[in-house]
């Protein structure tokens, strides 16, 4: 009896907290600008492409929280470098990308500052062909983002930054200058 009245005890206390954890719930669209690019490299190389994301918002104070997302990067070379130069090298992600990240911002309403850092993975297919790297590799790698910019607006719902995904195991880097926008979730 003294166990299960311990336990009973125990799943109220947890679901208390749990409530008291999470104070708000929304969702974040982002869409943007993709690049890739290598980490060693002779030649200024950066490829282009599509970025999109979404990341469910769990606010856990007005100034921290914790954003698990989904999201897809999908870039191809052009053959040139950033001075408009033929070069063989290139950096090509075609990548499911998924994780979890924390945000840390400045709780200011019109413009609020964030910094985000995290861990996640990225499926699919990475090339990084430099003079240093010939990596052509499918399948799963682990990413580390890490992204800044700005939330706008009297809500801060609409926001504007750049996210880098790290892809250590491929020698190469992806991100984005994207802009996204947040709905909140109702809660009962």
């Amino acid at each position: 009896m003294k166990k299960t009245l311990i336990l009973l005890i125990t799943i109220l206390i947890t679901n208390i907290t749990e409530a008291q954890f999470i104070k708000e719930k929304s969702i974040n669209a982002q869409i943007g600008y993709g690049l890739s690019a290598p980490n060693n490299s002779i030649d200024d190389i950066v490829d282009d492409g599509f970025f999109l994301q979404g990341e469910l918002v769990l606010k856990v104070a007005s100034w921290v929280e914790l954003r698990p997302y989904a999201g897809v990067i999908l870039t191809n070379s052009n053959g040139k470098d950033l001075n408009d130069n033929p070069t063989d090298e290139r950096a090509e992600s075609k990548a499911f990308l998924i994780g979890g990240k924390a945000r840390v911002r400045a709780p200011i309403p019109w413009v609020a500052p964030y910094i985000e850092i995290g861990i996640g993975a990225s499926i699919g297919k990475f090339e990084t062909f430099t003079v240093y790297d010939n990596i052509d590799k499918n399948g799963i790698i682990y990413h580390i983002p890490f992204s800044f910019g700005l939330e706008l607006g009297r809500n801060n719902n609409v926001d504007l930054g750049f996210s880098y995904y790290f892809q250590p195991s491929v020698e190469q880097y992806v991100g984005a200058f994207a802009v996204g926008i947040t709905l909140p979730l109702k809660t009962n």
